[in-house]
């Protein structure tokens, strides 16, 4: 079966990527400068084989805080080779030394007085450098795919790590909608599996049509790194080429409470798409929980792509993306990628 979100045609390689950790590296991006003074500690941190959860409870432990007391910015995968940021909060306090916290795996690589807890979504974006293995597939079809992805983005699909395990969240979401009790945590977890995947299935439709790049009438313009939007508005000779230059992305639903933004054939379109039983009662579910309708571009951009061949077999990609955004979705344009830590403990 042919990947729905396939903007480019038949795949042109098969590889595997995350075989070792360190073929997934990730630096955050930050959002802003340490102030310099203040009640919380930054930590800037190089983690290998941690998710971000753990090594918060770690940093929690060196400094003799509650967990809570610790923030992050983003979640980072455990299979990984990633520089992040923490806060701890540490009023009045100078922090213990930091060869009590660093270990095999975690290293601080810089620390800094700031006046707030590091909150979530507190970055700039993330910079990726992926190591493919055991390439197969022609080096002209695959770089000539690498310079359509560079001209034209890829479509800003939520990544398959959204939706769990064999994609059950959606079902569990569906069963929660239905009455089943569950935590905070992972009602929060479910809500957004059950918003991902009705924006994934519109972004399917835009893929299909051709339009996953193009506005189509009543189209909700999206500005390029921010959330900020515009529109319905007609796609004029002046948005043509800001859209050309990327800097303004058509946009699909989050979908949540409230009239959708869009209009005419634009706004046909997301409804055709999510009208079918499943979507129908995901749609119900998110606007009796509250959430209130809203727009995530169908567009993304892979910032500073370029790539080499360390040898004959192996595929070595560096790119940023903005926050929210998922390499996977990048990797997918290019064919079949296997995740070797899928499976792995977490």
């Amino acid at each position: 079966m042919s990947d729905p979100l396939a903007a480019f045609g038949a795949p042109v390689l098969a590889a595997r990527i995350r075989a070792q950790p360190e073929d997934f590296r990730v630096e955050e991006l930050d959002g802003f400068e340490a102030s310099g003074e203040g009640e919380h500690l930054l930590l800037t941190v190089e983690k290998r084989g941690m998710n971000t959860g753990f090594v918060a409870r770690e940093i929690a432990r060196w400094a003799g805080v509650p967990e809570h007391a610790v923030g992050y910015a983003g979640l980072k995968d455990r299979h990984a080779v990633t520089l992040q940021r923490f806060s701890v909060h540490l009023p009045g306090r100078e922090a213990p030394e930091v060869a009590a916290l660093e270990h095999d795996g975690l290293r601080v690589l810089a620390q800094d007085r700031h006046r707030r807890k590091l909150p979530r979504g507190a970055l700039a974006g993330n910079c990726f450098v992926l190591v493919l293995r055991e390439v197969a597939g022609a080096r002209d079809a695959i770089e000539a795919r690498l310079a359509q992805v560079t001209a034209r983005g890829v479509p800003n699909a939520f990544g398959e790590q959204r939706f769990g395990h064999g994609g059950g969240n959606v079902g569990k979401a569906l069963a929660m909608f239905g009455g089943r009790r569950v935590g905070r945590e992972q009602r929060s977890l479910l809500l957004s599996a059950a918003r991902s995947v009705l924006f994934n299935r519109v972004l399917a439709a835009r893929v299909a049509a051709g339009s996953w790049d193009a506005g189509l009438e009543g189209e909700v313009w999206m500005l390029s790194g921010s959330r900020s939007v515009f529109g319905p508005e007609p796609c004029s000779e002046a948005l043509a080429q800001r859209l050309a230059a990327f800097d303004i992305h058509p946009s699909g639903p989050l979908w949540g409470r409230g009239g959708l933004r869009s209009e005419g054939a634009c706004r046909e379109l997301e409804l055709a798409a999510l009208s079918d039983h499943e979507s129908l009662a995901l749609r119900e579910g998110l606007e009796r929980a509250g959430l209130e309708q809203e727009r995530r571009a169908l567009r993304l951009r892979a910032e500073d792509l370029s790539w080499d061949w360390p040898d004959a077999a192996s595929l070595r990609l560096s790119f940023s993306l903005p926050p929210g955004s998922y390499a996977t979705a990048v990797l997918a344009q290019l064919g079949r990628v296997e995740d070797a830590a899928v499976g792995a403990d977490s």
